[in-house]
């Protein structure tokens, strides 16, 4: 897959997550994670680690829910379908590719950096 390619989806992923949000984090001007700059709700400091984190807390919990549906369908649990269970495992897998593809390009970013010469 070639950076542009990456760069699509990712933008997808990102418009698609503006979508679907309900309102529950603050929006916060490109870069404001990587300053440091305070959050409107609660006032406490927002850090690259703490979004990472928290996307990261994101897609796991997205797993364990596509994980939870599967066991349930395989239970027999009347309320589940199988379609259910197939778009939050797709959508998980989504979520943990878009991951990887973030981790590789913060590993490829650093050893940029690294490698420059002083």
């Amino acid at each position: 897959m070639s950076n542009m390619q990456i760069d699509g989806v990712l933008a997808q992923i990102r418009a698609l997550q503006q979508q679907t949000k309900i309102g529950s984090t603050p929006q916060l001007r490109p870069g404001a994670e990587l300053a440091g700059v305070q959050g409107a709700a609660g006032g406490a400091q927002v850090s690259f680690a703490n979004v990472l984190k928290q996307g990261l807390d994101r897609v796991n919990e997205s797993q364990l829910q596509a994980s939870s549906l599967a066991t349930r369908f395989e239970r027999g649990d009347p309320g589940v379908e199988l379609s259910q269970v197939m778009i939050e495992s797709q959508k998980a897998t989504v979520a943990f590719r878009a991951t990887v593809e973030i981790r590789n390009r913060l590993v490829s970013a650093y050893q940029d950096i690294m490698n420059m010469p002083l």
